[in-house]
């Protein structure tokens, strides 16, 4: 065993899945609806799907805009009436937003992350347990929220425990292979299998929402490479 660990920054890891990439293809669905998603303060965060390629968003309370901006996303769907959109808020720093939107139940999940800036990415995990703080310097927000009507009880994408126990392999392409182990409510191990990153593992923060029977919604937070 070499002493030596090699861990591979994200832009690069992105670069090798790249080829041959086992990922769905964008849609067009959306292009030239307007969907609001209404959350539990009563606050409506609106999404005008100008094209296919723009997204103009807003944040109304109270009958007022508070912030709004225009983004370049994407969207995919892995099944009917299922979206999953994804973009960047250009004006706030190193800040993305995914949504996943289920058409068919009228429930939506927003999460919309915050990667860290050099300083905190730099704090050490040692320091991190002395302040009882998180392990991981990557911020998460999850919003749960209705689709085009009031929030009410239960609206949204429920936290699932029926992921836990299970271990999954994922081919990103032909060369690169991970398998997830989760482990608990909080905690899931990757490592992984065959690629650039093969021998490396590492156990981080998750999250687990059920969007539709045996569909789910991971999410998961790395502290060696914030991810």
């Amino acid at each position: 065993m070499s002493n030596k660990t090699e861990w591979v920054q994200v832009g690069d890891l992105a670069d090798g899945f790249a080829p041959e990439a086992n990922t769905l293809n964008y849609v067009d669905d959306l292009a030239g609806q307007t969907i609001d998603l209404h959350t539990e303060d009563n606050t409506v965060i609106r999404h005008d799907f100008i094209s296919d390629t723009q997204v103009a968003w807003s944040v109304i309370k109270n009958g007022e805009t508070q912030t709004q901006g225009t983004e370049s996303y994407t969207v995919t769907s892995i099944r009917e009436g299922i979206y999953f959109v994804d973009f960047l808020k250009k004006l706030e720093r190193a800040t993305s937003v995914n949504i996943v939107l289920n058409m068919n139940t009228g429930n939506a999940t927003v999460c919309v992350s915050h990667m860290p800036t050099k300083e905190e990415t730099m704090r050490p995990v040692y320091q991190r347990v002395l302040d009882n703080d998180v392990l991981t310097p990557v911020k998460v927000t999850f919003i749960q929220a209705s689709i085009n009507t009031p929030f009410t009880e239960g609206s949204g994408h429920a936290s699932t425990a029926e992921l836990i126990g299970k271990r999954v392999r994922y081919e990103y392409n032909p060369k690169e292979f991970y398998e997830h182990i989760y482990l608990n409510q909080n905690y899931y191990t990757w490592q992984c299998l065959k690629g650039v990153e093969k021998g490396l593992a590492e156990t981080d923060l998750c999250h687990y929402f059920k969007i539709d029977e045996r569909l789910y919604f991971f999410v998961w937070r790395e502290k060696v490479i914030p991810t």
